[in-house]
């Protein structure tokens, strides 16, 4: 949990970006790629980069470096992230190429650090980039500039879109009852216990705004809990995924006709359809024939992408079909 600590001066300072910041949906997505289980909002996204073989060649020199400079885990070096990405593609990517060499070599010995940690080898060529004879930074900025363009860029439409529809609702609370409700507009991704905002994260931290306010950033890519950066002198940024409604709006209109067994995989299907009348974790393994395990494993992908609900009686986990999840079913079946 990520526990953010305001002061009267904070709230004063706090705001709401309306759109993605272009950094951090290169890292973000990057992140979506390489992880084995993919979230499935992120299949018409997949599917267009299939469909054109020249957009996954101009990601390629990006990726394989953020293989080695952003590997999944609980670190990544905050220089790929500037603040001033804020003000849009071409800002946030000078800023990188121009990262002090000192800030540079500190972040790569803390990721070094990180991957010991955690058994995973720092891959050799990293070891040499500070002390690059030509300059590593500008083959980054223009390696990142290209994968922006082929894997953001070119699906500006479909990333616009979900972020404007997550947005809006947050705007009018913003706008009708101040920071506290905006905070409520998150619920249960975050949580208000003033004056301390609790979120949904990957580690154990704590963040201090002392009076410099916080940046909230939608974003496309981000998924299952909320993104920020590592060193807390930095300007406070708090990147979180967009709501689960407008990415399967955005999952629907891509292939309206297609089945919904295309777009989450025949199993998750088959438990959608078979929570029209609410079930637990065993009776649909037993109507599904497969094991119970696996039926907790798929329960939990569809919770988390906010199809489901799950609640435990006594030895029993049982399962129910969020309105969300209704609509997604009986779109499905009407096209059928």
């Amino acid at each position: 949990m990520l526990r953010v600590h305001f002061t009267s001066a904070d709230l004063a300072r706090t705001g709401l970006t309306t759109v993605a910041d272009p950094l951090w949906e290169i890292l973000l997505s990057h992140f979506r790629l390489i992880e084995r289980d993919r979230p499935m909002f992120i299949q018409p996204w997949i599917s267009r980069l299939r469909s054109r073989p020249d957009l996954l060649t101009m990601m390629r020199p990006a990726a394989t470096l953020l293989s080695g400079l952003a590997p999944l885990g609980p670190y990544f070096p905050d220089f790929l992230t500037p603040a001033e990405s804020a003000a849009g593609l071409e800002a946030g990517l000078e800023a990188v190429g121009a990262t002090d060499r000192r800030r540079l070599r500190d972040e790569l010995d803390l990721l070094h650090q990180s991957n010991r940690r955690r058994g995973r080898a720092t891959p050799g060529w990293l070891a040499g980039f500070v002390g690059a004879k030509s300059d590593p930074l500008t083959s980054l900025t223009k390696a990142l500039r290209e994968y922006h363009r082929a894997a953001v860029g070119s699906h500006d439409d479909l990333i616009r879109r979900c972020v404007a529809a997550d947005v809006e609702p947050r705007v009018n609370a913003l706008l009708a009852g101040g920071v506290e409700a905006l905070f409520r507009s998150f619920e249960p991704l975050m949580r208000w216990r003033p004056p301390v905002l609790e979120v949904r994260y990957d580690v154990e931290q704590d963040l201090y705004l002392r009076g410099r306010g916080l940046r909230l950033v939608p974003s496309f890519f981000c998924h299952g809990s909320a993104v920020s950066l590592a060193d807390n002198d930095l300007p406070p940024v708090l990147i979180y995924p967009i709501a689960p409604e407008p990415r399967w709006e955005a999952v629907c209109s891509a292939d309206p006709a297609g089945p919904l067994a295309d777009l989450m995989g025949a199993t998750r299907a088959a438990v959608l359809a078979a929570l029209r009348h609410g079930a637990s974790t065993s009776q649909l393994a037993a109507t599904l024939h497969t094991s119970p395990a696996s039926m907790s494993r798929h329960t939990k992908t569809l919770r988390h992408a906010g199809l489901i609900t799950s609640t435990r009686r006594g030895p029993a986990v049982l399962h129910d079909l969020t309105p969300l999840g209704w609509k997604l079913l009986d779109r499905s079946e009407a096209q059928v």
